[in-house]
């Protein structure tokens, strides 16, 4: 029987929030970098692509990325066809997802043979100074913590869903974006800025006390601020990159079916090694 994954998001709370960022905004200097890599990753692939798609929550920043893009929400399910496209980017979104495996699976299914997938979310590094702040002020302040800001994958984690999925040579690499703020607002601007506000199924509903606001904004200065008092915070976003499965693309060798030893690779002499080793001290 498959098991249904909870509900991670509140999907309501968080098109409201990606509704409140606009049109007029300035595209978000996290989205901008994001679109910066995901070109370079392009440009490495010696290929051109005439059928792609972009799954965001963000149209508006990424409708004019790629030229002929069909650019679709990122919703439970996703309006893709099947083998319709050669390349799909999912960005900025994925770890907003419940079911972050059956979005893969979806992408994977709207390729064609040997198309390209290519993923940027945040990744588990992100914020890392806000949510210590945030979790001692609650807890000083209401002796509890509630969820205030989205759990995010680590890169060993994402790497293994791209196996899941069924994309073949999955590859997961990431960016450490470090950013100064002169003060606690201003992060709260960006993450506003980009529709990252606290979306969570399991959050707090009702008012928050300016009181934790204060106390984490005291906490924050007195741990993660530099020399100069401006405040640090680490983002990570995690790229993403895998195949669907084509009869052309290489293939690993079975184990002992290699024409030539590593040692004759590199020019060297091949020294056996006895089947035990006596480790000195021992019986």
């Amino acid at each position: 029987m498959t098991q249904t994954p909870p509900e991670l998001t509140d999907r309501a709370a968080l098109r409201r929030n990606r509704q409140r960022v606009g049109t007029e905004n300035q595209m978000p200097f996290l989205h901008a970098t994001a679109q910066e890599e995901l070109q370079f990753r392009l440009s490495m692939v010696n290929r051109s692509f005439n059928a792609p798609a972009i799954v965001t929550g963000l149209p508006q920043y990424w409708q004019d990325f790629l030229p002929h893009a069909r650019v679709v929400a990122d919703d439970a399910v996703l309006d893709l066809q099947e083998g319709a496209h050669d390349l799909v980017l999912h960005v900025m979104a994925l770890h907003w997802a419940s079911d972050p495996v059956g979005q893969l699976v979806q992408a994977r299914r709207a390729l064609r043979p040997d198309g390209l997938f290519l993923g940027v979310l945040f990744g588990g590094q992100t914020l890392s100074e806000l949510r210590s702040a945030l979790a001692q002020a609650e807890s000083d302040l209401t002796g509890g913590l509630s969820p205030r800001i989205v759990p995010m994958a680590e890169i060993r984690d994402l790497g293994a869903l791209l196996q899941r999925a069924g994309l073949a040579l999955p590859v997961a690499d990431s960016l450490t974006v470090p950013v100064a703020y002169g003060k606690l607002q201003r992060l709260f601007d960006d993450l506003r800025a980009m529709g990252e506000r606290n979306a969570l199924a399991g959050r707090r509903r009702g008012f928050t006390r300016p009181a934790l606001f204060r106390r984490t904004a005291r906490n924050y200065a007195a741990h993660y601020a530099d020399s100069a008092g401006r405040l640090m915070a680490t983002y990570e976003l995690i790229f993403l990159t895998g195949w669907a499965p084509d009869a052309s693309q290489p293939r690993p060798l079975r184990p002992g079916s290699a024409k030539m030893s590593l040692a004759d690779a590199l020019g060297s002499v091949e020294t056996a090694l006895p089947d035990q080793v006596k480790i000195p001290g021992t019986d």
